[in-house]
């Protein structure tokens, strides 16, 4: 069973990057980390989602708006193509 949050440590050796890579993503919000002290340790899921096993909230924001944007403006046309 995989542990809840990772050590930034842990994290570079799963997304096989370095220590220093992990602190500047979750210091500029690049991954999602929770500060402890002057460390941060890192959530399971957004460990998964670098890695593209999951997509996350803001990713499936983006990909619902996307196909909301797409079904308005070609919605015709996507009924018309399902019919052949």
């Amino acid at each position: 069973m995989p542990k809840e949050y990772y050590s930034t440590i842990e994290a570079a050796n799963i997304l096989r990057i370095s220590r220093k890579t992990v602190f500047q993503w979750a210091r500029d919000g690049k991954i999602e980390a929770l500060r402890v002290g002057r460390n941060f340790i890192i959530p399971h899921a957004a460990i998964m989602e670098k890695l593209g096993k999951e997509v996350g909230k803001e990713k499936r924001a983006v990909i619902e708006k996307a196909i909301d944007k797409a079904m308005k403006d070609y919605g015709k046309t996507f009924k018309l193509l399902g019919k052949e």
